[in-house]
């Protein structure tokens, strides 16, 4: 064999034994990345998936907007389900610092947040979402020609108020400080839902609720708009809660809520944007 045969012949081998190596090197650097992704549970994991229960503590006058975003939030994300408990913002408050379980909370105002907030029963800082104004409602027709807030403190009149602890009951003794009016209603009722029942059922002439609740109440009472409500509208924040068993759904729940589309929910019941 000639030199020239044998240097070629070395050259050639080589040249085979570099494409080897080259070509184990990029199996283990593969295989590598392969084990790698596998062991890494959110690699295949799809995201923003959310599932399971979601327990939501609400005001009474969220019930109607709430419910409906309650199945458009099931609609959204199959395998999820939305249990609302709506009630009294103070109450509400009082059993979640008391241990009740639940996930979000929405309430009537700051004040009755703060409860829950200053226990320290919050995850984050709560931000409003909503607003809400008081109306008066009456006996459909107004039989009694009520056309303001001085009118309620007629003597025939019955008249209810929710209790000065709940939300709506706070922000009706700001309007009538603001008239500088005293009025002494027929019942204090706990939440707003329960003082517009009254009126429903001829048991009293007039309440002073939200105007989301005389909407809410589809032609069985009346309302009458006063100024003085200006001067007491209400904020609604939300909150995840801190020890809450499925952070992901509490989350996305408050998500759809400040969403275009919930808030569009929202101020299609006659809530103000914050």
């Amino acid at each position: 064999m000639t030199r020239t045969a044998r240097r070629t012949r070395r050259t050639l081998t080589m040249a085979g034994a570099g494409t080897a190596v080259l070509l184990a090197l990029s199996a283990c650097s593969s295989s590598s990345d392969d084990a790698s992704e596998a062991s890494d549970p959110s690699a295949s994991a799809p995201s923003g998936e959310v599932s399971g229960p979601v327990t939501v503590f609400a005001a009474a006058s969220l019930k109607e907007s709430f419910t409906a975003l309650g199945k458009e939030f099931e609609t959204e994300h199959p395998g999820t389900e939305v249990t609302f408990s709506f009630g009294g913002s103070d109450s509400l408050a009082a059993s979640i610092t008391g241990g009740a379980p639940a996930d979000v909370f929405a309430s009537a105002s700051p004040k009755t947040m703060k409860i829950v907030t200053d226990a320290g029963d919050a995850s984050g800082t709560p931000v409003t979402f909503v607003r809400n104004q008081l109306e008066i409602a009456t006996l459909p027709g107004n039989p009694d020609e009520i056309s303001s807030l001085r009118d309620l403190t007629g003597p025939d009149l019955k008249v209810v108020l929710c209790d000065a602890e709940v939300p709506c009951g706070a922000a009706a003794q700001k309007a009538l400080d603001a008239a500088g009016l005293k009025l002494t209603p027929v019942s204090y009722e706990q939440d707003v839902k329960s003082a517009l029942t009254k009126v429903e059922l001829k048991e009293a002439d007039a309440a002073v609720v939200y105007t989301t609740d005389v909407r809410a109440a589809d032609g069985k009472v009346e309302g009458v708009d006063f100024p003085e409500s200006a001067d007491a509208v209400n904020d609604y924040p939300i909150v995840r809660l801190k020890d809450t068993r499925n952070a992901g759904a509490a989350e996305a729940f408050i998500a759809l809520v400040r969403s275009d589309a919930g808030q569009k929910i929202l101020t299609g019941a006659g809530f103000l944007k914050p």
